[in-house]
């Protein structure tokens, strides 16, 4: 089997005639962590609603491509089931459709068809990723996210993306609004299925503290829609001690936005 890759090249997205991201290049491989941070209204949920078909999105020149195969001629739902997977930082909340039966149908539309997973099999699972992330188990016949604390909610997306066990994951701001206890157990269940599945992930966070516990191999700075600096865990170390004017002034930047929050 091929390695995994997700590749985008010079990708250039616009919202509402204002362009947001500016060429952004970027190759993660199964199993590499790579952290995105930077200023707000940079780009950093741009990319993340871009790679995963957000219709709000323009991509007006560049490529994504997942496992060799062309993700913008995707659809969203063909993005999920080829591997990709995005942690939201607001998650919306579903009513009428419980945690299980959204659960076990996104598991299934990962298997071939007439392979679906069996119901014993599916509660194994569930019930052990539960345990994992230290969910209540009455949670699993909840309406999805209906009623649920925002530390709930980032469990549930990180039960979601355990059962899935997608190729690739997109975590936007998963630690925002979790304690420190909360962010020990998400990011425990996160490794996890690095280490079993060779999960490969594109981090987007403005602390080092989630960085402390999900140890990236890569760091990415943006601002103005692009990638202005690269390096190794010490750079996200960097950020947090002495914060962005460094940059700025090293590469001359004096607005470090794009328009909007981004």
């Amino acid at each position: 089997m091929s390695e995994k890759t997700l590749v985008i090249k010079d990708l250039h997205v616009s919202i509402d005639n204002t362009e947001i991201l500016k060429g952004i290049n970027l190759t993660i491989n199964g199993g590499d962590f790579h952290a995105v941070m930077g200023p707000n209204g940079t780009g950093k949920s741009t990319l993340a609603s871009a790679i995963m078909g957000h219709p709000s999105y323009e991509i007006t020149q560049g490529s994504i491509e997942l496992n060799g195969e062309d993700v913008l001629e995707m659809e969203v739902d063909e993005r999920a089931r080829a591997g990709l997977f995005l942690g939201m930082q607001y998650p919306s909340e579903v009513t009428g459709v419980t945690t299980s039966e959204f659960l076990r149908t996104s598991v299934n539309a990962r298997r071939e068809e007439g392979d679906e997973i069996s119901l014993m099999k599916f509660i194994r699972e569930m019930d052990g990723a539960m345990t994992d992330l230290e969910i209540d188990p009455n949670m699993s016949q909840r309406y999805l996210n209906e009623g649920f604390s925002g530390g709930e909610k980032k469990r549930n997306e990180i039960l979601q993306m355990m059962m899935i066990k997608p190729d690739f994951a997109i975590l936007d701001e998963i630690d925002s609004g979790l304690d420190i206890d909360a962010l020990k157990i998400v990011a425990d269940g996160i490794n996890k299925l690095r280490e079993e599945k060779s999960l490969g992930c594109l981090v987007i966070t403005h602390y080092q503290r989630l960085l402390n516990y999900i140890e990236p191999d890569h760091v990415h700075v943006i601002m103005q829609g692009r990638i202005v600096k690269s390096g190794g865990p010490e750079l996200a170390k960097r950020l947090e001690a002495e914060g962005y004017e460094w940059v700025k002034e090293e590469l001359g930047i004096e607005d470090v936005t794009v328009g909007q929050k981004a």
